[in-house]
């Protein structure tokens, strides 16, 4: 249904169908039959001349949705435990009265969870030999690819005009060139031959024989931390024999997931989380001066 509204005659439907098929295929992969065609499609419309404002616009949202969060991210009302969050529900209503006041937009960042899969020690650092295992093809959850950069052209340079008189100097010499190159390389024929018939057999020695691509693996590990996205998290389970386990057994393998060491006598191979500083942040502008405001106020404004 929403396929068939992206060519629709009135711009504001193009405009939401765009949007909503991004909302549904975001961290959808390639191998999923309707990304590809969508992702082509947007394309499409950001480098065509003249498309609508709001047709444009709609296709930069889109593309901005099915990359949001560096592909790390998707949209969620209900925390993983089922509870309904408040900021997220508050923030998509309000994303949806961005017709009225385009800032809006903004909002609708409230509703994103980031899809992934963190274990952490007792000391809030992640174990680089905590694993889990994912009981499906690797391709089936696998990033999308990166959208590829435009080559640019090389212009041609073009030829200088050329005299005949001189075209034809140039051709007297050549051929005079060439008539006394000839007998010599008559000489050269035959031993030029033998040397090409053997380096042509070290040539095939030396090459080494490709490597078929074999199958696809049925499984695969995920390394700490990793991408799981809500469909995946059913093929996901934990090894329970390996050196870090989930506190909780039952935990889903999704979120940030507290470990237990069971030898924390030998020594960790650990990743240490950086905390963000305002050190960057030197030359950000100043937040505006609180103010107050009333619909009072908007009524007298609008009378003067």
């Amino acid at each position: 249904m929403l396929s068939a509204m992206h060519d629709d005659t009135v711009d504001f439907v193009r405009q939401g169908a765009l949007i909503s098929s991004a909302l549904v295929l975001m961290q959808q992969p390639d191998v999923f039959p309707a990304i590809k065609p969508f992702r082509e499609k947007i394309a499409g419309i950001l480098k065509e001349k003249h498309p609508s404002t709001m047709t444009k616009m709609g296709a930069v949202l889109a593309h901005g949705l099915l990359d949001a969060g560096g592909r790390n991210v998707t949209l969620s009302l209900s925390s993983r435990a089922g509870f309904t969050k408040a900021s997220a529900v508050v923030g998509v209503a309000l994303w949806a009265q961005h017709w009225y006041w385009y800032p809006l937009q903004h909002m609708l960042g409230l509703s994103f969870s980031p899809t992934a899969l963190i274990g952490l020690n007792k000391d809030f650092k992640m174990p680089t030999q905590f694993t889990a295992h994912c009981a499906t093809k690797p391709s089936k959850f696998a990033y999308p690819k990166m959208t590829e950069a435009k080559k640019e052209e090389k212009k041609e340079r073009v030829e200088t005009v050329k005299l005949s008189t001189t075209a034809k100097a140039q051709a007297r010499a050549a051929k005079k060139e060439k008539d006394e190159k000839k007998d010599d390389d008559v000489m050269d024929a035959d031993e030029g031959e033998e040397k090409k018939i053997e380096g042509g057999e070290e040539k095939k020695e030396e090459e080494p024989e490709k490597k078929k691509k074999g199958p696809e693996p049925l499984s695969f590990k995920l390394s700490n931390p990793s991408r799981v996205t809500p469909e995946q998290v059913q093929y996901v389970s934990f090894d329970m024999n390996q050196r870090y386990t989930p506190i909780n057994p039952r935990s889903k393998p999704a979120g940030i997931v507290i470990l237990m060491d069971k030898t924390p006598d030998e020594p960790e191979d650990v990743t240490a989380v950086e905390v963000p500083t305002n050190d960057g942040n030197e030359d950000e502008a100043d937040a505006p001066e609180p103010f107050e405001w009333s619909p009072a106020m908007q009524a007298a404004g609008a009378s003067a």
